[in-house]
């Protein structure tokens, strides 16, 4: 498994987080033109330290004409990596307004995610997960749910939720995933990651979720483990992100192997390439070779990715024929 072969296996992002994905050069524009210095990138010494940085890159975004920009880029950089469907974290009322509505603000991003597709292939390659922040009033969540239904059917995939998870436990937002699960909408909350495996457990207990984001602290409890395997519960999961955010403290500790052999539905992100400096096609390359992955379990991988991801069905076909073919080419 070369990189060109990892770059050539066609597979999903499903975490990834828009003002993270900012391509260097871009950022670097941005911050020129703003007079405003470059965010830090990892590692950090904590969640905080790494929500600080993020805040200053969003700060960087000053028009909806650089939200447009960085969508577009990102579905660009996507496909060059052999990514063929990603769902990206977007939370519209992070801005307060300073962009206007955030209707224009999800317009901005779902118009430049369609302006990437067309460049890499004119079908759709790119669906956004609306992002209710847990450490903004419930009046932005609510915000928040009314855009992803009135979206639901023009590029909003899920309802997502991010922040402070053991100050904001998930519990507090039961009735808006509830009605979003009455809307036609799956939840996508972070979980496990600034919190424990209980963490994980109120975001499938609580939410309903059959996706959550990180949930690598699901291995603190073993029978959460074994429920989440026989349950099917997916968990995507961003090594290089964990390590740089001090969830653990270096990749040898990481539990991915743990969740695999426990049989937890994984797939693999890049989170924040911005601050990690880690793509999706590095994290291919760094389990194959730090945790000895052969073809079959990174194809087993990317196979997860495509099954559990919101991929329109005829584009999912089409990719897992062409992981079919991956397979029988040996990597």
């Amino acid at each position: 498994m070369t990189r060109h072969g990892l770059a050539a296996l066609p597979k999903a992002e499903l975490h990834l987080h828009l003002e993270a994905s900012m391509r260097p050069g871009t950022a670097a524009e941005l911050a020129d033109r703003a007079g405003r210095p470059l965010p830090p990138a990892g590692p950090f010494a904590g969640l905080g330290a790494f929500v600080h940085a993020y805040e200053r890159a969003r700060d960087l975004v000053g028009t909806l004409d650089d939200l447009h920009r960085v969508a577009r880029e990102l579905v660009e950089e996507a496909a060059a990596q052999g990514v063929v469907w990603t769902e990206v974290h977007v939370f519209p009322p992070t801005y307060a307004g300073r962009l206007g509505p955030d209707e224009g603000v999800l317009d901005a991003v779902l118009d430049g995610l369609r302006a990437g597709s067309a460049a890499v292939g004119g079908a759709s390659a790119a669906g956004v997960v609306l992002g209710v922040n847990r450490g903004l009033p419930m009046s932005a969540a609510e915000r928040s749910l009314a855009l992803a239904i009135r979206y639901r059917d023009a590029g909003v995939v899920a309802l997502g939720l991010a922040g402070d998870e053991a100050n904001h436990p998930a519990e507090r937002f039961a009735d808006i995933f509830a009605r979003a699960r009455d809307a036609g909408l799956p939840a996508v909350p972070h979980g496990g990651e600034g919190a424990g495996a209980d963490s994980v457990r109120a975001c499938v207990e609580a939410l309903g979720a059959r996706r959550v984001s990180h949930g690598v602290r699901a291995v603190e409890d073993p029978h959460l483990l074994a429920e989440l395997a026989e349950r099917q519960i997916c968990l995507d999961v961003c090594p290089t992100s964990n390590v740089q955010l001090a969830v653990f403290p270096s990749l040898s500790r990481h539990p991915l192997p743990r969740l695999l052999a426990a049989g937890v539905p994984v797939t693999l992100n890049s989170d924040g390439p911005l601050f990690t400096g880690s793509s999706l096609l590095q994290e291919y390359e760094l389990v194959r070779t730090h945790f000895a992955l052969d073809a079959e379990a990174v194809g087993a991988l990317a196979e997860t990715s495509l099954r559990v991801s919101h991929c329109p069905a005829d584009r999912r076909s089409g990719a897992l024929a062409a992981l079919s073919a991956w397979r029988s080419g040996g990597g």
